[in-house]
């Protein structure tokens, strides 16, 4: 991964970005010497997102064939969560 300094993109702007992406789908941004931010591609960004929520699909769908699920009237919902929040609240 391509790093661009702070000082590059305050005299290079989007165009530091750029240059860093033009070869690499991310690149990190650094501020005296440490990487402080990660830029991508809006592209990037939404394949990302995608394979975060194809995870928790999946996720999910494990926790179903599992029988980890909790089937129940939105008053007994709100009931189980009240009884949690005071038991954390204790």
């Amino acid at each position: 991964m391509s790093t661009i300094s702070a000082n590059d993109l305050k005299t290079k702007g989007v165009k530091a970005i750029e240059e860093a992406l033009a070869t690499q789908p991310e690149a990190a941004v650094s501020v005296r010497g440490q990487i402080k931010y990660i830029v991508m591609s809006g592209e990037q960004y939404q394949y990302l997102r995608e394979c975060e929520l194809e995870a928790a699909l999946a996720e999910s769908k494990a926790d179903l064939d599992a029988g980890r699920y909790v089937k129940e009237t939105v008053a007994q919902h709100i009931r189980r969560i009240n009884k949690l929040n005071t038991k954390l609240a204790a």
